[in-house]
């Protein structure tokens, strides 16, 4: 099944707009969450910062599933990545709910001044044009070809996220609320840094049992670091059907 396309008005004027990528790091186990959760889900669909192009990640992590709790969607890869940031970033301790903008600011996922604040200093550095080009979504695998003019060093990855996700929580900290989130990754892999070049790729999302519910389409979201500070350097993003 080929990918499908947007065409609102907002998807054409993306291309006029910087793409800035923000990751939070969230659980269903954590009841400070649902707030950043719906601040994600804000910016997807408004996207209020003037000059962005906000590309979402809801990234679940699984250490608050020992506490009354599984988050069925929660990831070994959030954790890493979310410790991999706690190192380079030099905290104490991670946390939820923390956002990541263009993996160069990180705060509580939930303050939208701060959300605010670094989508616009993150529009002041442009990026490096990268296209994704034939993208495929049949039996939970996406497959698709990338253009750009990456440094082969550059920290290239890869992720599947689900567009809208809905859980019934039993217990733990939110027990009783049903709980929506937007572009839950499923999956995420690293990509060498020179595969630019139009060679055909895949990642896999899995076929893990979920107790929650995926609603509607799924998102390719590819994005490239500096292999030395981190920092998001291109992103890219097609919605999947």
């Amino acid at each position: 099944m080929t990918a499908g396309f947007c065409t609102s008005a907002s998807a054409q004027n993306a291309a006029h707009r910087v793409p800035v990528l923000v990751e939070l790091f969230t659980s269903e186990g954590c009841s400070d969450c649902p707030r950043a959760d719906r601040l994600l889900e804000k910016l997807d669909k408004e996207q209020f910062v003037s000059g962005a192009d906000a590309i979402v990640l809801s990234e679940h992590v699984t250490y608050w599933n020992r506490l009354g709790w599984r988050d069925p969607f929660s990831l070994d890869q959030a954790d890493a990545r979310q410790y991999a940031y706690g190192r380079q970033f030099a905290l104490g301790s991670v946390y939820t709910p923390q956002a990541v903008v263009d993996g160069t600011w990180q705060f509580v996922g939930s303050d939208e001044q701060s959300m605010r604040a670094a989508l616009s200093r993150a529009v002041t550095s442009p990026k490096i044009d990268l296209k994704i080009e034939n993208a495929q979504w049949e039996s939970g695998v996406a497959t698709f070809h990338l253009r750009g003019a990456l440094d082969a060093n550059s920290h290239l990855y890869a992720a599947l996220a689900a567009d809208a996700t809905r859980s019934e929580v039993a217990r733990g900290e939110n027990a009783g609320r049903t709980l929506h989130h937007v572009a839950v990754v499923r999956a995420m892999k690293k990509l060498k840094g020179d595969a630019v070049d139009g060679r055909a790729l895949r990642i896999d999302a899995g076929s893990s049992a979920q107790a929650g519910s995926t609603d509607g389409a799924m998102r390719l979201v590819v994005f490239a670091t500096d292999a030395k500070t981190g920092r998001v350097v291109a992103a890219a993003e097609q919605t999947l059907r």
